[in-house]
C-alpha cells in the first residue's frame, strides 16, 4: 500500500473515533435537557400545590379564628343569661337583653362564614388530594430521572476518556502537517472532514468537483481538498475490495 493510501487510511481510522466521539458529546448535551423538562414540570406542579396548602392554611387559622369568637360570645351570652334574672330595673334588663341580641346575631352571621369556609376548605383539600398523586408520581420520576442522568454522564464520561487516548494514538499515526490540515477543517465545518468522492460527486457536499481535480485525486499522489466544500477528499475505488471492483465493472 502506498504511503498516500495509508495516510487516508488513518484519516478515516481517526474520524471513526471523532465520529464516536461526536455521538457520546452530543447526548451528554442532551440528556439533561429531559431531566430539565421534567423538572420544570415538577416546579410548577410543585408550586400550584403549595399554594393550595397555603390556602388551606389560611382558611383553618380563619375557621380556628370564628370558632374561638363563636365560643367567647356564647360564653358572654350564657353568663348574661345567668345574670338577667339579678337585674334591678327595667332600662338595666332591656340593655342586657339588646347585648345578648346582638351577640346572637353576630354568632349566626359567624356561623354562615364558618360553614362557607368549610366548603372552600373542603373544595382546596380535594384539589390537593386530586394532585398529590400526580405530584407523587412525578416527583419519583424526576429523582429515578435525576440518578439515571448521572449514571448515564459518569458512564459517557469513562468512554470519552477511553476515546480520547484512542484519538492521540490514531493522531500519531497521522503526519503533522495532514494532522493540522484535518483540525483546522474540524474545526470549521459539521462531521465528516474527511469524504470519498464517488463518480466525481464529493460525498460531503453532493457537488460534482472539477474533472481536473478528479483527475489528481484518482491518480492518488496527494491528499486534496473538494473545491466546494474545502473537505479532505479521496477517490473511493482506491478502497474498493477485488469483489466490489469486478461488480462495478460487470
Amino acid at each position: 500500500m502506498s504511503l498516500y493510501l495509508k495516510q487516508i487510511e488513518q484519516l478515516v481510522a481517526l474520524q471513526l473515533v471523532d465520529d464516536e466521539i461526536l455521538g457520546i458529546t452530543s447526548e451528554l448535551d442532551e440528556a439533561p435537557k429531559e431531566v430539565e423538562a421534567l423538572q420544570e414540570r415538577f416546579d410548577a406542579l410543585e408550586s400550584q400545590r403549595n399554594r393550595f396548602l397555603e390556602k388551606i392554611d389560611h382558611l383553618k387559622a380563619q375557621e380556628k379564628r370564628i370558632n374561638s369568637e363563636i365560643e367567647n360570645d356564647s360564653l358572654k351570652v350564657k353568663k348574661s343569661k345567668s345574670k338577667l334574672m339579678l337585674v334591678g330595673n327595667t332600662k338595666e334588663y332591656h340593655a342586657m337583653m339588646r347585648e345578648m341580641d346582638n351577640l346572637e346575631k353576630l354568632n349566626r352571621l359567624r356561623e354562615e362564614e364558618k360553614n362557607a369556609l368549610a366548603e372552600e376548605l373542603s373544595r382546596q383539600e380535594m384539589a390537593v388530594s386530586d394532585m398529590d398523586e400526580r405530584y407523587s408520581i412525578l416527583k419519583e420520576d424526576l429523582e429515578e430521572k435525576k440518578t439515571s442522568l448521572k449514571q448515564r454522564v459518569d458512564e459517557a464520561n469513562k468512554v470519552l476518556e477511553k476515546l480520547d487516548k484512542k484519538r492521540n494514538e490514531a493522531g500519531k499515526e497521522v503526519p503533522t502537517p495532514i494532522l493540522s490540515r484535518y483540525e483546522f477543517i474540524r474545526s470549521r465545518l459539521e462531521n465528516p472532514v474527511i469524504v470519498a468522492v464517488k463518480e466525481q460527486v464529493c460525498n460531503g457536499c453532493h457537488i460534482a468537483i472539477p474533472p481536473q481535480s478528479y483527475i489528481e485525486l484518482q491518480k492518488g499522489h496527494q491528499i486534496l481538498s473538494c473545491p466546494n466544500c474545502q473537505r479532505l477528499i479521496y477517490w473511493s475505488e482506491h478502497f474498493m475490495s477485488e469483489a466490489d471492483r469486478a461488480e462495478a465493472e460487470a
